[in-house]
């Protein structure tokens, strides 16, 4: 069955449809096993919810053909830098798609990274930070991070000497990594302090491999290193990422794909405490389409987020689904309307 026949199978009226969200997590590739482009991003953004903006996270797509290795990755940036000027002139619609853009630049390279960094900026005046994902794992039944990443790499003297580059610049740095090493990011944070930070996808608890049917013991020792990480206010939290393969639920092995109600009752536990130890105006939900949409549609996603945040204040709400993304990211309020074209042009 094809995904989008599978995803069918569940649809749902749209929650608040007139909340404003911005989306600040999700991806656009063109692999030859998978295209996630524009389109596709607008078709799920345009199911029902108000997404009125949103954030490109790097994925390694359009890297340079050519030139030197460490400069690869600007390509990355040249590309959705156009795909949000597509997005800009409002022949698309009034979702203002990619406003702000997050990157890769290899902070191993101590502080020469500087030079990446700035011609990320060169390239975009939308780019906004760097994500060096560091998710490493002893098992071979859990794959290490698309950066191939060292053991303890946010610990490394050299990879720290790059990490102060983004302070020169203002940049953010998003942190992917599984739950075992959160504390390695609590170190971090500690030592750069000034350093905005983004944690994603709730630090990656694991529920395969070693960790399959160890959820309890995991999900306590989770709960006290994100409570200690809640601690450092240079810190802000991604809600999202749950429901990929890795995290074990097996909601992509279903029959059918998931409703709002079974993400809502199956992870909250984990939202709420996330919630408990950054704030709500230090969380914003996310998408991580479309590596999520493997266990349900982008609407049915969203929807399983605002009945999480049904008992929450309308500024609350404002935080988790808009502002605090809006804010880390430096997205602009402002909405494109759609252009009206001529009807008799000469060309």
């Amino acid at each position: 069955m094809e995904q989008k026949e599978w995803l069918d199978q569940v649809i749902e009226e749209t929650l608040e449809p007139d909340l404003p969200i911005c989306d600040p997590h999700h991806h656009l590739w063109d692999y030859p096993e998978s295209r996630y482009l524009l389109d596709d991003l607008l078709e799920d953004i345009n199911s029902g919810h108000n997404v009125v903006s949103t954030v490109f996270m790097e994925c390694g797509a359009m890297y340079r053909a050519g030139g030197p290795e460490a400069f690869k990755p600007i390509g990355e940036t040249e590309f959705v830098n156009g795909v949000a000027a597509m997005s800009a002139s409002g022949l698309y619609g009034e979702t203002r798609a990619c406003a702000s853009i997050v990157g890769f630049a290899d902070l191993s390279l101590g502080s020469a990274v500087g030079d990446v960094l700035d011609a990320h900026m060169d390239a975009s005046g939308r780019f906004r930070g760097i994500r060096h994902a560091t998710g490493w794992d002893a098992s071979e039944d859990v794959r290490n991070s698309h950066t191939s990443p060292t053991e303890k790499l946010l610990g490394d003297k050299t990879f720290r000497e790059g990490f102060s580059e983004l302070g020169k610049r203002n940049l953010t740095f998003d942190a992917w990594l599984y739950h075992s090493q959160i504390d390695e990011l609590t170190a971090l944070a500690r030592e750069f302090s000034e350093q905005p930070i983004v944690f994603d996808h709730f630090g990656g608890p694991l529920g395969i491999g070693p960790y399959q049917g160890k959820r309890d013991e995991i999900f306590s020792s989770w709960k006290e290193a994100v409570t200690e990480l809640g601690r450092c206010e240079n810190v802000v939290a991604k809600l999202g990422g749950l429901v990929m393969p890795i995290n074990g639920f097996g909601f992509h092995k279903a029959a059918k794909p998931a409703s709002s109600e079974a993400l809502e009752s199956t992870t909250r536990d984990y939202y709420f405490h996330m919630i408990e130890a950054f704030g709500a105006d230090r969380c914003m939900f996310e998408s991580n389409f479309p590596v999520d949409k493997a266990s349900c549609s982008y609407n049915v996603l969203w929807n399983s987020f605002k009945r999480l945040a049904a008992g929450f204040s309308p500024q609350e709400k404002s935080d988790l689904f808009h502002d605090t993304a809006a804010r880390i990211y430096s997205v602009s309020a402002v909405s494109y309307t759609h252009l009206t074209l001529p009807t008799n042009r000469e060309v």
